[in-house]
């Protein structure tokens, strides 16, 4: 047996990889989401390897008013080359799993790496100018505001959440890293892991992965700007700390209310809510936040809140106990919340 030719299963795999590699040529490869109470649908903007797609004609109606720059294929040189990039790189997996061939397939996959950080810089240096070369003859200016997107992840930009996130496309070149990444390790036994003999390592290793992709998603609260944040479901600026909450959704999108009644009834209005995670500020601690499932709550007496919901809430149950007596409130579980 030829010790420089892979062997079938990644043979197999770099053929997939190809496939992916020539499929995303046709797809939308990252998107960013715009959300905005004047916008309940949301505005979302597709990039795919050679155009825009998406809501681009309203976007670019908003970008009018603030100064930025209104977007059109044809003024990047990117929407030009990156098909035919694209392209390339699924002819050179192929040949490299037609040919077997354990070099070729460490070149594709350095190749593959470098070509995706600069794609990175690119994208990050493209957002920069786009939100910050402004008009400063625009109907809309607010001194030292920019309007940059972020390039993964959420971000708030005025009253509009922007974000960002990979589309089908470039979910697919993220597979196919992984797989060439998963061929070059198994082929050059580089890991530790993938050294021991036995196809559990190799069936492993893609697994481990996982929380490495998933990771960039923050699901932690942010901090409330009291007197200037507003509550989600009530439009109401949130001004008392003790009885604000959060909840972070799928996708890191931070959505704040100015107490747990709002929280209780958005989710209840809003059942189709995609949530991560949920929080409520500690009463007797400021600027911390509990998740809603493990604290400890009492309501009524002495406590009122914001929008008269008048729960309170708690790290631990002996703090809990110790408020209620002290504001004759009663103590209450999560499950016992309902408006």
């Amino acid at each position: 047996m030829n010790k420089n030719k892979i062997s079938a299963l990644s043979t197999i795999l770099l053929i997939v990889c190809a496939v992916l590699l020539a499929a995303s040529v046709f797809l939308p490869l990252w998107r960013i989401e715009l959300s905005a109470p004047q916008y309940p649908e949301g505005l979302v903007l597709q990039l795919y390897p050679d155009k825009i797609g998406g809501d681009v004609d309203a976007v670019n109606g908003l970008n009018h008013y603030i100064g930025m720059q209104t977007l059109h294929a044809e003024n990047f040189v990117e929407f030009t080359v990156l098909p035919y990039i694209l392209a390339a790189f699924a002819v050179l997996i192929l040949v490299t799993a037609i040919l077997r061939s354990r070099k070729m397939s460490l070149i594709s996959f350095i190749s593959f790496v470098v070509f995706g950080l600069i794609s990175l810089v690119d994208f990050y240096r493209w957002n920069y100018n786009y939100g910050h070369n402004l008009d400063p003859t625009a109907a809309i200016k607010v001194p030292g505001m920019a309007y940059s997107p972020p390039v993964l992840g959420y971000k708030q930009l005025l009253n509009f959440g922007a974000y960002s996130i990979p589309d089908i496309g470039g979910v697919l070149l993220l597979v196919a890293a992984l797989i060439l990444a998963f061929v070059v390790i198994k082929e050059y036994r580089a890991h530790r892991i993938i050294k021991k003999k036995g196809a559990a390592a190799n069936i492993l290793f893609l697994p481990l992965l996982a929380p490495i992709l998933f990771s960039c998603v923050n699901d932690r609260p942010q901090t409330v700007r009291l007197n200037e944040d507003e509550c989600e479901r009530c439009r109401m600026t949130i001004v008392d700390s003790k009885f604000d909450a959060q909840i972070i959704t799928d996708k890191g999108r931070c959505l704040k209310f100015d107490d747990l009644f709002c929280l209780v009834n958005y989710l209840e209005e809003n059942k189709d809510a995609k949530v991560k995670k949920s929080y409520v500020s500690d009463y007797s601690k400021e600027d911390r936040f509990l998740d809603v499932t493990k604290a400890f709550y009492i309501k009524g007496g002495d406590v009122k809140s914001p929008m008269n919901g008048n729960i309170a809430a708690f790290e631990t149950r002996k703090e809990a106990e110790e408020a209620a007596t002290q504001l004759h409130a009663e103590i209450i579980s999560w499950e016992d919340i309902g408006f």
